[in-house]
């Protein structure tokens, strides 16, 4: 195993899942897949918290949930950005291991959830193909859908996390025509590659804030006061 390839791993239970496989995908799991440009800096900080917040909601990330990145432009095998993992470390998070990789087909094949930095970062992702426009959104558009989701709608978790995610993604998809974003701004996380450290520390803040309504739908537990 290659260090790029040590420095994947997702969350508890993905071998047994990736080794339970029709024609070379997983059967019963779901895959978000977190979009930026270098898969350094916002990338990487929107996978692990993401890992770290569903982890802290359930006690584990597992039950078939596969959280990972990569880059439109992605850095192949660079190591995270210092101040992302002075970011991370400040949140409590697990920034260990993790390796740059660049955006392939395959990863967009593979997602059930794809969420970008950025608007841009959609938009190339869907012009991939491979039907990703239903499941394909900026971070923060995606939260301001799941906002407007009734959870009570949504399968209970004791039916897996992986069938309230399938619901919750479809659930959004119907919803984007009619929950337009107030600016263009709006659904952006801007790039803080090779800014100081508080201006990390203010897009880490950024992406907690859209995270954390997007766990809560997913896991049906909220957020520790």
């Amino acid at each position: 195993m290659t260090a790029p390839e040590a420095g994947r791993g997702i969350g508890m239970g993905e071998r047994l899942a990736e080794e339970t496989t029709t024609f070379g995908f997983p059967r019963d799991t779901f895959r978000i897949l977190h979009v930026s440009t270098g898969n350094v800096c916002r990338s990487p900080i929107t996978e692990r918290l993401t890992r770290h917040f569903v982890a802290e909601r359930l006690g584990v990330l597992g039950g078939g949930l596969i959280v990972e990145s990569a880059g439109t432009w992605g850095h192949e095998g660079a190591p995270m950005e210092a101040n992302a993992e002075a970011v991370l470390s400040e949140f409590g998070a697990d920034a260990s291991g993790f390796f740059g990789r660049e955006l392939l087909d395959d990863h967009v094949i593979r997602a059930d959830l794809v969420l970008t930095a950025t608007r841009d970062h959609r938009a190339q992702v869907i012009s991939m193909g491979h039907s990703a426009g239903l499941r394909t959104f900026t971070l923060k558009e995606f939260t301001r859908l799941v906002r407007a989701i009734d959870p009570a709608t949504l399968p209970p978790l004791e039916d897996g996390v992986v069938m309230r995610a399938r619901a919750l993604v479809r659930a959004a998809a119907a919803l984007r025509g009619w929950l337009l974003a107030p600016t263009a701004e709006a659904d952006e996380v801007y790039d803080p590659y090779g800014a100081p450290l508080p201006f990390f520390r203010s897009i880490g803040d950024e992406i907690h804030q859209a995270l954390d309504p997007v766990v809560t739908a997913l896991t049906g537990v909220p957020a520790r006061m």
